[in-house]
């Protein structure tokens, strides 16, 4: 029987990337037994001796990193093979790859991706914008959303909108309690922004709702758990969505990530339609 793997992960940065990147690999194994050990901001050959005589010291041990300095990668590739440790860098021969296509010398500068630019900013924006319009608030300048999400009480619409705010989209999210919920701006101008409505699957909207009230221990109304009123409300939502031709996403077996990607491809198509 094998024992427990020792992943160790090594940044030069904040570590989001090769956190990222092991999430990605770890789904693809069932039943894979693992301790996670993360070191950010590592950029000097003493830190990666001083990882090192700790990763010795374990058993089944292995190493992922992203260390854009490739002096500093090589040399811990060199001491993880004299330790004969497994050790695998995930973005080295993509850059080098990359810089051969485009031409281009990379900068090797660790955190680059977190350089205060323009782009940084719009998304800084973005998330002030979201938070700012979470839950129907400030629907008087609803016309700045790049994106406008509907959808029921429970149905994700914050979360996927903080998510969407940080991928740069300003989005406003609105609880549909019936077609009187959606702002008159819309109705009238249904195309003119990026509509997107959200539903759920009743039995699993019942679900999430009854946990939730039972974690905040609220009382709400009984209509607001109860199996035939709430497949009344999505079935209503799902009218007004058709009655306007506004894109439905059904989020019950997805993740926030999945139905992000979903909305953002919708948004990209309109956008073309709207420049055309």
């Amino acid at each position: 029987m094998i024992s427990k793997h020792q992943i160790y992960l090594i940044s030069d940065s904040t570590g989001e990337t090769i956190d990222r990147i092991f999430m990605a690999i770890k789904a693809q194994f069932q039943n894979f037994d693992y301790e996670n050990h993360q070191f950010s901001f590592t950029r000097t050959e003493n830190q990666i001796l001083t990882i090192l005589n700790m990763v010795k010291k374990g058993q089944n041990s292995i190493i992922l990193y992203t260390i854009v300095d490739s002096s500093l990668a090589n040399f811990l590739e060199k001491e993880a093979n004299k330790l004969k440790i497994p050790c695998f860098g995930v973005l080295g021969k993509l850059i080098e790859n990359f810089s051969q296509i485009i031409k281009k010398t990379a900068t090797h500068i660790p955190s680059a991706q977190y350089t205060l630019n323009d782009e940084y900013y719009k998304k800084i924006e973005a998330i002030q914008f979201t938070m700012n319009h979470d839950d129907g608030n400030s629907i008087e300048d609803i016309e700045d959303s790049d994106i406008v999400l509907l959808g029921v009480s429970r149905t994700s619409k914050t979360p996927t909108a903080i998510y969407l705010a940080n991928r740069g989209f300003k989005t406003s999210n609105i609880p549909m309690i019936n077609e009187n919920s959606v702002p008159k701006f819309l109705k009238i101008n249904p195309e003119k922004k990026c509509v997107i409505g959200l539903t759920l699957e009743p039995r699993r909207l019942t679900e999430v709702r009854k946990n939730r009230m039972n974690s905040l221990k609220e009382s709400h109304s009984i209509d607001y758990t109860n199996i035939e009123k709430v497949e009344m409300e999505i079935l209503n939502a799902k009218k007004t969505f058709q009655k306007y031709q506004w894109p439905i996403v059904d989020v019950t077996r997805k993740s926030v990530e999945e139905t992000a990607a979903s909305i953002i491809k919708i948004y990209e198509i309109k956008k073309e339609k709207w420049i055309n």
